[in-house]
Protein backbone atom coordinates (compact mmCIF):
# COMPACT_ATOMS: atom_id res chain seq x y z
CA UNK A 1 0.00 0.00 0.00
CA UNK A 2 1.16 3.53 -0.81
CA UNK A 3 -0.30 6.00 1.74
CA UNK A 4 0.54 9.11 -0.27
CA UNK A 5 -1.20 7.60 -3.32
CA UNK A 6 -4.34 7.04 -1.29
CA UNK A 7 -4.22 10.56 0.13
CA UNK A 8 -3.94 12.00 -3.35
CA UNK A 9 -6.84 9.84 -4.54
CA UNK A 10 -9.05 10.95 -1.65
CA UNK A 11 -8.28 14.56 -2.47
CA UNK A 12 -9.13 13.97 -6.15
CA UNK A 13 -12.45 12.36 -5.21
CA UNK A 14 -13.29 15.11 -2.74
CA UNK A 15 -12.61 17.78 -5.33
CA UNK A 16 -15.21 16.27 -7.68
CA UNK A 17 -17.72 14.63 -5.32
CA UNK A 18 -16.96 15.97 -1.86
CA UNK A 19 -17.09 13.30 0.85
CA UNK A 20 -20.35 11.96 -0.57
CA UNK A 21 -20.79 8.24 -1.22
CA UNK A 22 -23.54 6.98 -3.51
CA UNK A 23 -25.60 4.16 -1.99
CA UNK A 24 -27.39 1.69 -4.23
CA UNK A 25 -29.23 -1.54 -3.51
CA UNK A 26 -28.63 -4.78 -5.36
CA UNK A 27 -31.03 -7.62 -6.11
CA UNK A 28 -29.50 -10.79 -7.55
CA UNK A 29 -32.42 -12.02 -9.61
CA UNK A 30 -31.07 -15.25 -11.16
CA UNK A 31 -28.20 -17.65 -10.61
CA UNK A 32 -28.57 -19.37 -13.99
CA UNK A 33 -25.62 -18.65 -16.27
CA UNK A 34 -24.69 -19.77 -19.77
CA UNK A 35 -21.02 -18.86 -19.29
CA UNK A 36 -18.31 -21.09 -17.83
CA UNK A 37 -15.82 -18.70 -16.25
CA UNK A 38 -13.09 -20.50 -14.30
CA UNK A 39 -13.27 -17.95 -11.45
CA UNK A 40 -17.02 -17.99 -10.76
CA UNK A 41 -19.03 -20.62 -8.89
CA UNK A 42 -22.13 -19.79 -10.96
CA UNK A 43 -20.41 -21.22 -14.06
CA UNK A 44 -22.68 -23.48 -16.09
CA UNK A 45 -20.67 -26.64 -15.34
CA UNK A 46 -21.20 -26.32 -11.59
CA UNK A 47 -23.82 -29.04 -11.07
CA UNK A 48 -23.75 -28.60 -7.30
CA UNK A 49 -25.43 -25.20 -7.34
CA UNK A 50 -29.16 -24.84 -6.78
CA UNK A 51 -30.26 -22.41 -9.49
CA UNK A 52 -33.08 -19.92 -9.04
CA UNK A 53 -34.96 -17.11 -10.76
CA UNK A 54 -36.89 -14.66 -8.64
CA UNK A 55 -40.27 -13.25 -9.64
CA UNK A 56 -40.57 -9.71 -10.98
CA UNK A 57 -43.64 -8.79 -8.94
CA UNK A 58 -42.08 -9.93 -5.66
CA UNK A 59 -38.90 -8.01 -6.41
CA UNK A 60 -40.88 -4.91 -7.30
CA UNK A 61 -42.69 -5.07 -3.97
CA UNK A 62 -39.39 -5.47 -2.12
CA UNK A 63 -37.70 -2.57 -3.90
CA UNK A 64 -40.64 -0.18 -3.93
CA UNK A 65 -41.88 -0.72 -0.38
CA UNK A 66 -39.02 -2.17 1.68
CA UNK A 67 -35.75 -0.65 0.51
CA UNK A 68 -33.60 1.30 3.00
CA UNK A 69 -34.03 5.06 2.86
CA UNK A 70 -30.38 5.69 1.89
CA UNK A 71 -30.77 3.88 -1.46
CA UNK A 72 -31.06 6.14 -4.52
CA UNK A 73 -30.28 3.55 -7.23
CA UNK A 74 -30.99 -0.12 -7.68
CA UNK A 75 -28.62 -2.64 -9.28
CA UNK A 76 -30.38 -5.59 -10.93
CA UNK A 77 -27.84 -8.36 -11.29
CA UNK A 78 -27.87 -11.94 -12.61
CA UNK A 79 -25.79 -14.64 -14.17
CA UNK A 80 -25.83 -14.43 -17.97
CA UNK A 81 -29.40 -15.63 -18.29
CA UNK A 82 -31.47 -14.40 -21.27
CA UNK A 83 -34.60 -16.02 -19.82
CA UNK A 84 -34.27 -13.86 -16.71
CA UNK A 85 -33.77 -10.80 -18.91
CA UNK A 86 -37.08 -11.46 -20.69
CA UNK A 87 -39.17 -12.78 -17.84
CA UNK A 88 -37.82 -10.95 -14.79
CA UNK A 89 -35.63 -7.97 -15.60
CA UNK A 90 -37.62 -6.26 -18.35
CA UNK A 91 -40.94 -6.25 -16.46
CA UNK A 92 -39.15 -5.25 -13.25
CA UNK A 93 -37.36 -2.31 -14.90
CA UNK A 94 -40.61 -1.11 -16.47
CA UNK A 95 -42.40 -1.27 -13.12
CA UNK A 96 -39.62 0.52 -11.26
CA UNK A 97 -39.41 3.24 -13.90
CA UNK A 98 -43.16 3.76 -13.68
CA UNK A 99 -43.42 3.77 -9.88
CA UNK A 100 -40.10 5.12 -8.54
CA UNK A 101 -37.44 7.73 -9.18
CA UNK A 102 -34.64 5.23 -8.63
CA UNK A 103 -31.67 5.14 -10.94
CA UNK A 104 -31.57 1.71 -12.55
CA UNK A 105 -28.27 -0.14 -12.95
CA UNK A 106 -28.11 -3.49 -14.74
CA UNK A 107 -25.37 -6.13 -14.56
CA UNK A 108 -26.48 -8.98 -16.83
CA UNK A 109 -23.43 -9.94 -18.86
CA UNK A 110 -22.89 -9.82 -22.61
CA UNK A 111 -26.24 -9.64 -24.38
CA UNK A 112 -27.33 -8.87 -27.94
CA UNK A 113 -27.72 -5.27 -29.14
CA UNK A 114 -31.47 -5.91 -29.35
CA UNK A 115 -31.57 -6.90 -25.66
CA UNK A 116 -29.48 -3.89 -24.63
CA UNK A 117 -31.85 -1.64 -26.57
CA UNK A 118 -34.91 -3.24 -25.00
CA UNK A 119 -33.51 -2.71 -21.52
CA UNK A 120 -32.61 0.88 -22.30
CA UNK A 121 -36.10 1.58 -23.67
CA UNK A 122 -37.62 -0.01 -20.55
CA UNK A 123 -35.78 2.50 -18.37
CA UNK A 124 -32.25 1.29 -17.63
CA UNK A 125 -29.68 4.02 -16.94
CA UNK A 126 -26.34 2.40 -16.12
CA UNK A 127 -24.87 -0.88 -17.36
CA UNK A 128 -22.05 -2.76 -15.62
CA UNK A 129 -19.95 -5.01 -17.87
CA UNK A 130 -16.57 -6.05 -16.51
CA UNK A 131 -13.55 -7.03 -18.57
CA UNK A 132 -11.85 -8.81 -15.59
CA UNK A 133 -8.42 -8.50 -17.27
CA UNK A 134 -7.10 -6.29 -20.04
CA UNK A 135 -4.76 -8.89 -21.53
CA UNK A 136 -6.40 -10.90 -24.32
CA UNK A 137 -4.46 -14.12 -23.71
CA UNK A 138 -5.07 -13.96 -19.97
CA UNK A 139 -8.76 -13.30 -20.70
CA UNK A 140 -8.95 -16.57 -22.63
CA UNK A 141 -7.00 -18.53 -20.00
CA UNK A 142 -9.48 -17.68 -17.23
CA UNK A 143 -12.48 -18.72 -19.30
CA UNK A 144 -14.00 -15.22 -19.33
CA UNK A 145 -17.01 -14.75 -21.64
CA UNK A 146 -16.27 -14.56 -25.36
CA UNK A 147 -13.17 -12.55 -26.15
CA UNK A 148 -11.74 -9.33 -24.78
CA UNK A 149 -12.46 -7.61 -28.10
CA UNK A 150 -16.12 -8.61 -27.93
CA UNK A 151 -16.37 -7.33 -24.37
CA UNK A 152 -14.80 -4.00 -25.36
CA UNK A 153 -17.12 -3.75 -28.36
CA UNK A 154 -20.11 -4.31 -26.07
CA UNK A 155 -18.94 -1.45 -23.85
CA UNK A 156 -18.61 0.81 -26.88
CA UNK A 157 -22.05 -0.17 -28.19
CA UNK A 158 -23.68 0.53 -24.84
CA UNK A 159 -22.00 3.90 -24.46
CA UNK A 160 -22.87 4.90 -28.00
CA UNK A 161 -26.53 3.96 -27.52
CA UNK A 162 -27.16 6.15 -24.49
CA UNK A 163 -26.13 4.01 -21.55
CA UNK A 164 -23.74 5.17 -18.87
CA UNK A 165 -21.32 2.27 -18.55
CA UNK A 166 -19.14 0.88 -15.76
CA UNK A 167 -16.55 -1.84 -16.13
CA UNK A 168 -14.09 -3.53 -13.79
CA UNK A 169 -11.41 -6.12 -13.20
CA UNK A 170 -9.98 -8.55 -10.67
CA UNK A 171 -6.60 -8.37 -8.94
CA UNK A 172 -4.90 -11.69 -8.23
CA UNK A 173 -6.51 -13.92 -10.85
CA UNK A 174 -4.45 -17.05 -11.48
CA UNK A 175 -1.95 -16.40 -14.25
CA UNK A 176 -2.05 -12.64 -13.80
CA UNK A 177 1.28 -10.81 -14.05
CA UNK A 178 1.98 -7.28 -12.78
CA UNK A 179 2.16 -6.14 -16.39
CA UNK A 180 -1.40 -7.41 -16.91
CA UNK A 181 -2.66 -5.06 -14.20
CA UNK A 182 -0.89 -2.11 -15.79
CA UNK A 183 -2.28 -3.11 -19.18
CA UNK A 184 -5.79 -3.40 -17.73
CA UNK A 185 -5.67 0.02 -16.07
CA UNK A 186 -4.47 1.56 -19.33
CA UNK A 187 -7.26 -0.04 -21.36
CA UNK A 188 -9.92 0.96 -18.86
CA UNK A 189 -8.71 4.57 -18.87
CA UNK A 190 -9.31 4.67 -22.64
CA UNK A 191 -12.82 3.20 -22.62
CA UNK A 192 -15.99 5.34 -22.68
CA UNK A 193 -16.81 4.71 -19.01
CA UNK A 194 -18.65 6.57 -16.28
CA UNK A 195 -17.31 4.25 -13.59
CA UNK A 196 -15.14 1.25 -12.83
CA UNK A 197 -14.51 -1.30 -10.09
CA UNK A 198 -11.65 -3.47 -8.93
CA UNK A 199 -12.02 -6.56 -6.76
CA UNK A 200 -9.49 -8.84 -5.09
CA UNK A 201 -9.68 -12.38 -6.42
CA UNK A 202 -11.47 -14.83 -4.11
CA UNK A 203 -11.30 -18.49 -5.12
CA UNK A 204 -14.77 -19.91 -5.55
CA UNK A 205 -15.62 -23.40 -4.42
CA UNK A 206 -16.64 -25.77 -7.22
CA UNK A 207 -14.46 -23.90 -9.75
CA UNK A 208 -11.19 -24.79 -11.51
CA UNK A 209 -9.46 -22.14 -9.40
CA UNK A 210 -10.50 -23.50 -6.00
CA UNK A 211 -7.56 -23.34 -3.61
CA UNK A 212 -5.81 -20.47 -5.42
CA UNK A 213 -4.69 -17.63 -3.11
CA UNK A 214 -6.78 -14.52 -2.68
CA UNK A 215 -5.82 -11.30 -4.38
CA UNK A 216 -3.69 -8.86 -2.41
CA UNK A 217 -5.85 -6.21 -0.73
CA UNK A 218 -3.08 -3.60 -0.78
CA UNK A 219 -2.56 -3.93 -4.53
CA UNK A 220 -6.32 -3.85 -5.00
CA UNK A 221 -6.67 -0.63 -3.04
CA UNK A 222 -3.74 0.90 -4.88
CA UNK A 223 -5.69 0.18 -8.07
CA UNK A 224 -8.69 2.03 -6.63
CA UNK A 225 -6.44 5.02 -6.01
CA UNK A 226 -4.79 4.79 -9.43
CA UNK A 227 -8.18 4.71 -11.16
CA UNK A 228 -9.36 7.71 -9.17
CA UNK A 229 -6.30 9.74 -10.08
CA UNK A 230 -6.49 8.75 -13.76
CA UNK A 231 -10.26 9.38 -13.99
CA UNK A 232 -11.38 11.69 -11.15
CA UNK A 233 -14.98 11.79 -12.44
CA UNK A 234 -15.55 8.01 -12.26
CA UNK A 235 -18.01 6.27 -9.95
CA UNK A 236 -15.77 3.74 -8.13
CA UNK A 237 -17.31 1.25 -5.68
CA UNK A 238 -16.08 -0.44 -2.56
CA UNK A 239 -16.92 -4.13 -3.10
CA UNK A 240 -17.83 -6.90 -0.69
CA UNK A 241 -14.84 -9.07 -1.67
CA UNK A 242 -12.63 -6.49 0.04
CA UNK A 243 -14.22 -7.49 3.33
CA UNK A 244 -13.64 -11.17 2.57
CA UNK A 245 -9.89 -10.75 2.22
CA UNK A 246 -9.38 -8.02 4.84
CA UNK A 247 -11.46 -7.00 7.85
CA UNK A 248 -11.02 -3.31 7.11
CA UNK A 249 -10.68 -3.55 3.35
CA UNK A 250 -14.10 -2.06 2.64
CA UNK A 251 -13.54 1.05 4.75
CA UNK A 252 -10.04 1.45 3.34
CA UNK A 253 -11.51 1.53 -0.16
CA UNK A 254 -13.27 4.81 0.66
CA UNK A 255 -10.00 6.13 2.04
CA UNK A 256 -8.39 5.22 -1.29
CA UNK A 257 -10.92 7.22 -3.31
CA UNK A 258 -14.01 4.99 -3.71
CA UNK A 259 -17.40 6.70 -3.70
CA UNK A 260 -20.06 3.99 -4.10
CA UNK A 261 -21.45 1.42 -1.66
CA UNK A 262 -24.02 -1.31 -2.27
CA UNK A 263 -26.61 -2.68 0.16
CA UNK A 264 -27.61 -6.27 -0.63
CA UNK A 265 -31.41 -6.71 -0.85
CA UNK A 266 -31.44 -10.26 -2.24
CA UNK A 267 -33.89 -12.38 -0.19
CA UNK A 268 -32.19 -14.49 2.49
CA UNK A 269 -33.64 -17.72 1.09
CA UNK A 270 -31.54 -17.58 -2.09
CA UNK A 271 -28.43 -15.59 -1.17
CA UNK A 272 -26.28 -18.70 -0.71
CA UNK A 273 -27.25 -19.81 -4.22
CA UNK A 274 -25.65 -16.71 -5.77
CA UNK A 275 -22.02 -17.52 -4.94
CA UNK A 276 -20.02 -14.90 -6.84
CA UNK A 277 -17.18 -15.82 -4.49
CA UNK A 278 -18.28 -18.32 -1.86
CA UNK A 279 -21.47 -19.51 -0.25
CA UNK A 280 -20.32 -18.07 3.09
CA UNK A 281 -20.17 -14.61 1.55
CA UNK A 282 -20.14 -11.39 3.54
CA UNK A 283 -23.46 -9.69 2.91
CA UNK A 284 -23.22 -5.91 2.98
CA UNK A 285 -26.47 -5.05 4.71
CA UNK A 286 -27.64 -1.55 5.60
CA UNK A 287 -25.85 -1.40 8.96
CA UNK A 288 -22.51 -2.61 7.56
CA UNK A 289 -22.62 -0.19 4.66
CA UNK A 290 -23.67 2.89 6.59
CA UNK A 291 -21.22 2.25 9.42
CA UNK A 292 -18.38 1.77 6.90
CA UNK A 293 -19.20 5.08 5.21
CA UNK A 294 -19.20 6.80 8.59
CA UNK A 295 -15.95 5.11 9.66
CA UNK A 296 -14.27 6.50 6.55
CA UNK A 297 -15.36 10.03 7.44
CA UNK A 298 -17.79 10.16 4.51
CA UNK A 299 -21.53 10.66 4.25
CA UNK A 300 -24.38 9.28 2.18
CA UNK A 301 -25.06 11.16 -1.04
CA UNK A 302 -28.53 12.63 -1.35
CA UNK A 303 -28.19 12.55 -5.13
CA UNK A 304 -28.27 9.22 -6.97
CA UNK A 305 -25.83 8.00 -9.60
CA UNK A 306 -28.26 8.35 -12.50
CA UNK A 307 -29.32 11.86 -11.50
CA UNK A 308 -25.73 12.94 -10.92
CA UNK A 309 -24.64 11.74 -14.37
CA UNK A 310 -27.65 13.34 -16.08
CA UNK A 311 -26.79 16.71 -14.57
CA UNK A 312 -23.16 16.82 -15.64
CA UNK A 313 -22.20 19.73 -17.85
CA UNK A 314 -21.22 18.79 -21.44
CA UNK A 315 -17.56 19.58 -20.71
CA UNK A 316 -17.66 17.19 -17.75
CA UNK A 317 -18.90 14.35 -19.96
CA UNK A 318 -15.96 14.40 -22.35
CA UNK A 319 -13.74 12.02 -20.37
CA UNK A 320 -16.59 9.55 -19.96
CA UNK A 321 -17.49 9.46 -23.65
CA UNK A 322 -14.19 9.65 -25.54
CA UNK A 323 -13.82 7.10 -28.38
CA UNK A 324 -11.23 4.35 -28.20
CA UNK A 325 -7.93 4.98 -29.96
CA UNK A 326 -7.25 2.97 -33.12
CA UNK A 327 -4.70 0.78 -31.32
CA UNK A 328 -7.42 -0.65 -29.10
CA UNK A 329 -10.08 -1.18 -31.75
CA UNK A 330 -7.81 -3.00 -34.24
Amino acid sequence: MTPILHEQARAARDEVFGRNVFVRGVVEVSSFCRQNCHYCAMRRDNRLLDRYRLKADELADLIIHRRPAAITDIDIQAGEDPVAVREVVLPLVRELRKRTNLGITLCLGTLSPFEYDQLREAGGDYYVIKIETGNAEHFQSIGAPGTLDKRVNAIRYLANSGWKVSSGFIVGLPGQRPSHIDQTLELLSQLPLAGCSVSPFVAGVDTPFVGAPCGDINRTLDCVAEMRLASPQWIIPAVSAMSLVSNDGYVRAFNAGANLATINLTPDAVRADYPIYKRDRIVMDEDRVLSSIEAAGCEVSRVGIADYLKNLLPTQRVAASAPLPESVTN
